[in-house]
């Protein structure tokens, strides 16, 4: 965790020009989903976030596309793939705990096996730097992820994610170390029938502070 932070930071803070070597605009106009940019603009009076990020498919590894995996640093690489592999035996001890609590004792697989044989994983890496009126901006715009589990890195000290719980934001508390949090995603809620709720959740900006997490959506 401690290098792919580092990794994501030396990235993000490199000049624009090197960062647009892996865009997500093709020939500078035509939006994908993976690469290197922020939002899709639709109109004019469109509020973006405030942020960057990056965006890549990393599971099925023969699927990956890795023209858009930075070169710089050279530990990028090399790191994110170590992440991954050791995020697989998160997700499937949470999601075995799940099926246990969810009363399915004699199938604890039922949630992994929903992913399949050749589950599809995005990470999206995403920098937040200071925003000189957090006050009108959102680092990210509510919402709930559309996936049956996101596991999170997010870096030490970071301060700013929120959830929300009947009608209340709730910060989440920073840790002094790099945490891994678990987002239940909307297929799990419709797959437990409620018992597991995705939560809404969003991200608020800060004056003085830079931010930077890794989100790890599978299914």
């Amino acid at each position: 965790m401690d290098e792919l932070m580092s990794a994501s930071k030396e990235f993000f803070r490199q000049p624009l020009q090197m960062k647009r070597e892996f865009s997500n605009l093709n020939d500078g106009e035509q939006f994908r989903a993976e690469g290197y940019g922020n939002d899709k603009v639709r109109s004019k009076d469109q509020i973006l976030d405030w942020s960057d990020w990056i965006y890549l498919k990393v599971e099925p590894e023969d699927e990956r596309n890795l023209a858009l995996w930075p070169k710089h640093p050279s530990s990028f690489r090399d790191a994110l793939h170590e992440f991954v592999v050791r995020c697989r035996r998160v997700k499937r001890d949470v999601l075995r705990a799940m099926a246990r609590i969810a009363g399915l004792d004699d199938d604890d697989q039922h949630f992994v096996d929903q992913l399949g044989g050749r589950a599809t994983v995005h990470a999206r890496f995403n920098y937040y730097p200071p925003c000189p009126r957090p006050d009108l901006v959102m680092g990210i715009k509510p919402h709930s992820d559309g996936t049956v589990i996101t596991v999170l890195l997010v870096a030490r000290g970071a301060d700013g994610l929120q959830v929300l719980r009947y009608g209340v934001w709730y910060s989440v508390p920073s840790s002094s170390t790099h945490a891994l949090l678990i987002n239940v995603g909307e297929s799990t809620e419709v797959m437990s029938n409620g018992m597991f709720r995705s939560p809404v959740h969003r991200v608020v900006n800060s004056a003085e502070k830079e931010r930077i997490s890794l989100a790890m959506r599978s299914g």
